[in-house]
């Protein structure tokens, strides 16, 4: 018996109920007349979006929630579907995926496995379903499992031994670098370890700092991947399900960890700006490295016509910053004006000068600087629509090496998680086909160009040595002790640790940004802001 089974890996946004029904119902009807689909698949929470967050506290969106599963119910015939959504039962609400089709929901299963760890609060919200629901349609037997259960051996053990052939998984599983490997070697093992085809289907989309990469996949009972959709975008992926995957050659991965770094950074800008409604974004442009990635990413998620940079020279901005910065504008095509900052500042330092009267200059007159584009910008945003992109990368958010208020003010940090070694890597890979980032901003050495001949390694060790302790610490959270037992220098070690500790309350008023390390400042690492532990401490 031959069975098609449709993966529907789709573009959701988090409380766009009716929209989202929408998508789900075009999904099925493409689904069924491109591909005589009989069972279509989608992703975790499918109407909600994910992750809802404390939505799911509130009455009317649950209310709306279980409109949305009568209406999809009555919409749907000759198909069944399996969609995520949250239900709630005996005072208790779950996190659910429904077999609907109809009139009625079939079965439903309720999420056993609730993820509390990294970006996950499933626990504040969900409890956990106890029960494997097994159905079975066409004479094949499907087990269902919701995301985080098949990261568990107990949920999927169940299922087989409930008689599943098939488990079919729904999930909302967001990108990080090295999320691809863990997920096959992980569906891989579940398969020939338990004996059972697997059928994944991931959400794809940008919500908020989270991107959801998709690879849906089919993995076979000997753990070979055997049907693969694409990432970063949506997908109608087909699945010939008569229980002879075996006969399907594997299908290999060739894309590389970087061109999927850069596909979730622009996806993560794409659908930021349009589901938020914003009409293009604007940068400051300096000739610098960082804001010259930001553009480049900018322009290739929203279009050069959806983009405009403001260059803002100082009194120590160099010539070559200037000349950098137009060719690029000039390169991409986008609206670009230049607006001189010496104006603003120099009244600024006139109106300050009683105060910082007997004062010797330090970082204050360079964050003024700052804080003067910062208005600028912000002004061009409010009065055009357009959202500010910020241009801070994690090494500079790390220590702190930014300017509240000045280079920080925007609404939304492409390369947020994104260290400044892994900047250079990108840039390189933006001109892959050809220059968009002019060379000589690759090569340069980098400067925030605020004070007279300034090199960023007057402030910060180079960066090679930074961001290497900067991912002991804050990503593997390796002891000062450690650090220096790889071959750092005590004191550098010291000096970053105490940096790291000192700057949360900085990175606490930081725009959101683009998730794509194992922990991100913001959701992943929640560090308090008055906090008298000290890690720099041997």
């Amino acid at each position: 018996m031959s069975l098609n089974i449709v993966m529907a890996q789709i573009n959701l946004c988090v409380g766009d109920i009716s929209g989202n029904v929408k998508k789900i119902i075009d999904a099925a009807q493409r689904a069924r007349q491109e591909h005589q689909a009989q069972l279509v698949i989608f992703p975790e929470l499918t109407l909600t979006g994910y992750p809802p967050e404390d939505l799911l506290l509130r009455p009317s969106f649950l209310e709306a929630v279980e409109q949305a599963v009568e209406e999809l119910t009555s919409a749907i015939s000759g198909i069944k579907l399996l969609v995520g959504y949250p239900v709630r039962k005996q005072g208790k609400l779950f996190n659910a995926a429904g077999l609907l089709g109809d009139g009625k929901v079939h079965v439903e299963y309720l999420k056993q496995a609730l993820p509390n760890y990294s970006v996950f609060d499933e626990k504040r919200y969900f409890s956990p379903g106890i029960d494997a629901v097994v159905f079975n349609h066409q004479g094949v037997n499907f087990g269902i499992t919701i995301c985080e259960d098949v990261w568990e051996n107990e949920p999927v053990e169940m299922a087989v031994k409930a008689g599943a052939q098939v488990i079919l998984n729904l999930n909302a599983s967001p990108f990080d670098s090295d999320k691809r490997n863990q997920r096959e070697t992980l569906l891989q093992t579940q398969a020939s370890k338990h004996g059972v085809a697997i059928i994944y289907v991931n959400l794809v989309g940008g919500q908020d700092e989270l991107v959801f990469d998709g690879g849906s996949m089919a993995v076979r009972e000997s753990g070979h991947i055997v049907y693969r959709a694409g990432f970063f975008q949506e997908a109608l992926l087909p699945v010939n399900c008569d229980l002879d995957l075996e006969a399907r050659l594997p299908v290999p991965f060739s894309e590389d960890k970087l061109s999927l770094i850069h596909r979730a950074l622009v996806m993560g800008i794409r659908d930021y700006v349009q589901k938020n409604g914003f009409h293009g974004a604007v940068l400051g442009l300096s000739g610098g490295i960082d804001s010259a990635l930001v553009l480049a990413l900018a322009v290739e998620a929203l279009g050069s016509d959806q983009v405009e940079v403001l260059s803002m020279p100082s009194r120590y901005t160099l010539d070559m910053s200037n000349e950098d910065a137009l060719l690029q504008a000039e390169k991409l095509a986008v609206k670009h004006a230049c607006i001189p900052i010496e104006k603003p500042f120099s009244a600024f330092m006139e109106l300050l000068s009683s105060e910082f009267e007997g004062l010797e200059a330090d970082t204050t007159e360079e964050n003024i600087q700052a804080r003067c584009r910062g208005i600028l910008l912000m002004a061009i945003s409010n009065k055009k629509g357009k959202i500010l992109l910020t241009t801070g990368n994690k090494s500079e958010m790390s220590v702190g090496y930014a300017t509240l208020y000045g280079d920080m003010a925007g609404g939304f940090a492409p390369i947020k998680d994104c260290p400044k070694m892994l900047v250079y890597e990108l840039a390189r890979y933006c001109n892959r086909d050809g220059e968009v980032i002019p060379q000589r901003v690759i090569d340069r050495p980098p400067s925030a160009e605020l004070r007279p001949d300034q090199k960023d390694t007057d402030s910060l060790p180079d960066y090679e040595i930074l961001d290497e302790i900067l991912e002991l610490y804050v990503e593997q959270d390796a002891s000062a002790q450690n650090i220096v037992e790889r071959g750092f220098e005590e004191a550098t070690v010291r000096r970053i640790i105490r940096l790291v500790d000192i700057n949360e309350y900085k990175r606490r008023q930081a725009p959101p940004g683009v998730k794509i390390t194992q922990r991100a400042y913001g959701r992943d690492r929640r560090y308090p802001m008055t906090n008298r532990f000290r890690s720099d401490m041997l």
